[in-house]
């Protein structure tokens, strides 16, 4: 808008924000594995409500920024994927968390 100046110290905590984990279905994965140890593949699908490709997808991005450990193995006979944070995707979780909770808590009720 013409003669509004934009102040840039206002939205220096949303610019800082991890944009990994940002996304809506890699920030699901990343709540729901805080709380956890770890979680199957298949857990993580009904939680999140994700197909199999996008949620594999969304993993992957998750698992290229270190924030993720993908374990494969079997449960029996059939192939079994669990998911855990690593000690990076849990301090870049918290680092998340505390800015969105900043951002938040200064916005006027």
């Amino acid at each position: 808008m013409a003669g509004i100046e934009a102040n840039t110290d206002e939205l220096h905590p949303l610019a800082d924000l991890d944009r990994t984990i940002h996304s809506p279905a890699r920030l699901m994965v990343m709540t729901y594995l805080y709380v956890v140890e770890s979680a199957d593949f298949v857990f993580l699908m009904q939680l999140t409500g994700l197909t199999w490709g996008n949620l594999s997808t969304h993993l992957s991005k998750l698992e290229e920024a270190g924030y993720v450990a993908l374990e494969k193995g079997y449960k029996g006979k059939k192939p079994n994927t669990t998911v855990s944070l690593t000690e990076a995707g849990r301090e870049a979780f918290k680092a998340y968390k505390n800015g969105m909770q900043a951002v938040l808590n200064d916005l006027p009720d």
